[in-house]
């Protein structure tokens, strides 16, 4: 029997899962430069609405309505994205997006972890 070689996935790779084993999953939370990356919010929604203060420039997107964000995200920068405490709701989003070619990683910790580290918080 003939194995069938998997296809390339957008990142370049062809591994069999949609993980991309080149791509980091994660940045610690003391190596983010908000200024310098483009950074998004996927809290859940009653998160979200919950909390008074995001990470600056962080843009809000709908974990749960992924599929009609993805397709605009950039696929040639590096994409940083945070929940509450960087559990399933990261992980879940970042396997999607890097499935689909974008470079994300995702805070370990989330935006508590951030803060524990001395990131700095705005208002929203």
């Amino acid at each position: 029997m003939e194995s069938t070689p998997h296809p390339m996935k957008r990142c370049g790779c062809t591994h069999p899962t949609g993980k991309c084993p080149d791509t980091p999953r994660t940045v610690k939370p003391d190596d983010l430069d908000p200024g310098a990356t483009l950074v998004f919010d996927v809290r859940r929604e009653a998160d979200y609405l919950a909390s008074r203060e995001t990470i600056p420039g962080a843009m809000w997107k709908n974990p749960e309505k992924i599929d009609s964000w993805v397709n605009a995200l950039p696929r040639t920068i590096e994409v940083v994205i945070y929940c509450a405490r960087g559990g399933g709701v990261s992980n879940s989003v970042v396997d999607r997006l890097q499935s689909e070619g974008v470079k994300a990683r995702f805070i370990e910790g989330g935006i508590e972890a951030y803060k524990a580290a001395g990131g700095t918080v705005v208002a929203k």
